[in-house]
């Protein structure tokens, strides 16, 4: 029996570039979705909570395709690390970490997303970047596309319901492939693909009022993914021989309320079509039968090309991949308190703690979930994501001290271990964001998330330095212990 982590196991950290780089136009960069997404600095946190604030319309997207420079665009600005990578990885190095999360802009490769040739800058970006990453012997784990569209394939497409974008998308990773080759340890096609469900825009490029459909159109842009995501596995498979192409969701981890078998039954049909549903078409190759189902009492016909099933059933990914957070419940009852968690609106569970922004802290969920995803795939898997979002305060003399952030990793790096024990082949783990951002959720830079403090505010103003937090120092033992000193 294991009983700690592997003498090889990736500590490491996971960026966007939507939420990091910043430099939104600049180096040939074009505009993405993720850059009109706007902030409201006068609301207040419960305002921002609301689900009307943080779905995007077409009076919103089309405001900020109008709006030059940052305003109150906070991802345009992220945390400069267009400008500043190499001073950030050589504190990612300082800390000892093995493997690199972070995705490539597809704007800032193709600015269009439909052009032919792709942008010479936004290449040599990513060159440089991972020359430095190589510098101090950092792996790096790339993902294809976190969310951020470019906006010309929303406008001229309308997204992934498109069957358009798998041919854009494909070209794409092809000039991924050929030219980062020998740099890219790990590939990820897709973030959080289940996103293209419960936040449609960040995941496909929908906007809702746009669509007649809209459980039709989600429903065939998620198949354009995975069709695509198989593709991208047969292409990398074919160009790099020994490459490694996983999937991953955001994964909802779901306790039933009661023993009640209707909670029981609503139970099983959360994880099966919020969970399950993704990655058993891309880890196991089929469409499970429990979604016909589904796609019949809600409507929905899945357009398909002759070849298609086969496609997906010859290119499974070779590990799965997810981020964790939090943990909700199921039930039948529609009177049940609901609390927030990762773009989504949660039942809450009284038995678990929750974060200042009404996520709940559950590290037995995080041993259950890696149970589940093992068991079901037997695949190696990866967190992707974890970590939690604070509002953390810069001292006059430099420090950042985050008892709670430690807390909240030691507890899950402790469930890890223990999953381990149980069997798990858990080979990475990625700490989110490892240094300041943009949050994705709620728009802002105060709630950080990092064991690097970025000195800028919620509107852009600021240095912009990079100060160690207290939690910077514990990570870094926890790494050079391999997780055994997690004092």
């Amino acid at each position: 029996m294991k009983k700690g982590f592997p003498k090889d196991f990736l500590w490491g950290g996971a960026t966007a570039a939507s939420q990091v780089e910043g430099a939104y136009n600049e180096g040939g960069k074009g505009l993405d979705s993720q850059d009109c997404k706007p902030q409201y600095f006068n609301l207040t946190r419960e305002e921002k909570n609301d689900w009307k604030y943080k779905q995007m319309t077409s009076e919103k997207y089309e405001l900020a395709k109008t709006v030059e420079g940052i305003a109150n665009y906070p991802f345009r600005f992220g945390s400069d690390q267009y400008h500043r990578y190499k001073e950030d990885i050589a504190l990612f190095a300082e800390m000892g970490m093995k493997i690199y999360r972070l995705s490539i802009s597809w704007a800032r490769i193709y600015p269009n997303g439909d052009d032919e040739t792709p942008n010479k800058e936004g290449i040599a970006y990513y060159h440089n970047l991972f020359n430095e990453c190589h510098k101090y012997g950092i792996k790096i784990f790339v993902t294809m596309l976190h969310y951020a569209v470019p906006t010309h394939l929303m406008d001229a497409y309308g997204g992934w319901k498109n069957r358009k974008l798998v041919e854009f998308y494909t070209r794409y990773a092809k000039t991924l492939f050929e030219e980062y080759k020998d740099d890219v340890d790990y590939w990820l096609p897709f973030n959080e693909i289940n996103a293209g469900r419960f936040n449609p825009y960040n995941g496909c490029g929908l906007i809702k009022d746009r669509e007649e459909n809209y459980d039709q159109a989600v429903y065939q842009s998620l198949h354009h993914q995975f069709v695509a995501n198989a593709l991208t596995v047969k292409m990398a498979h074919e160009m790099i021989p020994g490459s490694k192409v996983g999937c991953m969701i955001a994964r909802f981890c779901h306790y039933a309320a009661t023993c009640d078998p209707k909670d029981q039954l609503t139970q099983l049909h959360d994880e099966q079509y919020t969970n399950w549903f993704y990655t058993d078409v891309m880890a196991r190759g089929t469409y499970p039968s429990y979604m016909d189902r589904f796609f019949e009492d809600n409507g929905i016909h899945i357009e398909m090309k002759e070849g298609d099933r086969e496609l997906l059933k010859a290119y499974p990914v070779d590990f799965v991949a997810f981020s964790y957070y939090f943990t909700q419940v199921s039930t039948a009852s529609e009177d049940w308190e609901k609390t927030d968690g990762n773009l989504v609106i949660a039942n809450k569970n009284p038995y678990l703690e929750s974060s200042e922004w009404g996520w709940q802290k559950d590290p037995t969920g995080l041993r259950i979930t890696l149970n589940q995803v093992y068991d079901r795939y037997q695949k190696p898997v990866f967190i992707a994501e974890n970590g939690l979002g604070a509002v953390d305060t810069l001292e006059e003399d430099g420090t950042v001290h985050d008892p709670y952030r430690i807390d909240y990793l030691r507890s899950h790096i402790e469930a890890m271990k223990e999953a381990i024990r149980d069997g798990v082949d858990l080979f990475g783990y990625t700490m989110w964001g490892i240094i300041d951002l943009v949050s994705c959720g709620s728009i802002e830079m105060s709630k950080r998330y990092g064991v690097i403090y970025v000195d800028a505010d919620d509107e852009g103003r600021g240095t912009f330095d990079r100060y160690k937090k207290d939690s910077f120092y514990w990570y870094q033992k926890c790494i050079a212990s391999n997780g055994e000193d997690l004092n």
